[in-house]
């Protein structure tokens, strides 16, 4: 079972976020601002959603497990918590010029209509799809997506997160296969697929980036570019990704105990 699938639109939707912002420039205001937080609001339960379904569609765990999981995991990620872990890393991470700059950015024409945007429609990003590769190959936007995804770092982190992710799921899963197979071997196997990972989760970050923008010209797009790389643009995302980063997978260690534990019980009891 690949269970990477599972968490890479999350991932993904957290990459492609923009805004609008208030006047004051504070790391607290400029993230309320912005959509992260609406997003991050929505991570628990949409990990604990896409893990149950692709649990039930394994063989190996009856649905019944496939829940508790579910359970285990909307109960270890707080959104109060990822947020806090932003806010906390933007002030260590800007300056206050920084964050004005951010704050002026999302203030802008563009980033009001970049917000207006909803980056987390996955089914009609996934039904367009078809449509959307065939209408932008070979565009300017599409030739545009490579800065794009090098400034924001979106394929980057989400390919990181989503091995961290595996890996942690895999190792609780290991307790319930007859297969013994310790951390260093299932890390090293993960790692072995991280080619493969790239490949679905860019595309999946592309299909977001052409659907995300599509009511944004190349001119607003470029502005947008220009933003993510500059010194505060490129500062606020490296940011916000890598706080979103450690924030889920902080936690995958204490899921990957507890699920352990309700796997095989037997084993936690020392049997």
């Amino acid at each position: 079972m690949k269970l990477g699938t599972l968490v890479k639109p999350v991932l993904v939707a957290a990459l492609l976020v923009s805004g609008s912002a208030t006047a004051a420039p504070s790391a607290q205001q400029v993230l309320a601002a912005s959509p992260v937080d609406d997003i991050v609001a929505q991570y628990p339960a949409m990990m604990s959603q896409g893990i149950r379904e692709g649990l039930k569609r394994s063989d190996q765990i009856p649905p019944m497990v496939a829940e508790t999981i579910g359970y285990v995991v909307s109960g270890s990620f707080r959104a109060a918590d990822i947020e806090r872990q932003i806010v906390q890393d933007l002030k260590a991470g800007l300056t206050d010029r920084q964050l004005e700059a951010v704050a002026d950015w999302y203030e802008s024409p563009v980033a009001r209509k970049i917000a207006a945007a909803d980056p987390v429609m996955w089914k009609e990003i996934k039904a367009r799809a078809p449509a959307l590769n065939e209408k932008y190959q070979g565009s300017d936007r599409a030739r545009m997506f490579d800065r794009f995804d090098r400034a924001a770092r979106a394929t980057e982190s989400a390919v990181d997160t989503s091995i961290a992710v595996q890996l942690g799921l895999a190792t609780a899963m290991s307790a319930f296969s007859s297969d013994s197979v310790n951390y260093d071997q299932l890390k090293q196997r993960i790692e072995s697929q991280r080619g493969a990972i790239r490949g679905i989760v860019e595309q999946q970050v592309y299909e977001s980036y052409l659907f995300t923008y599509e009511t944004i010209n190349n001119e607003e797009m470029k502005q947008y570019l220009a933003f993510l790389e500059s010194g505060p643009g490129s500062a606020f995302s490296r940011v916000v990704t890598d706080s979103i980063q450690q924030a889920i997978t902080d936690p995958i260690e204490s899921v990957g105990n507890q699920m352990a534990r309700f796997l095989s019980p037997e084993q936690s009891n020392g049997q």
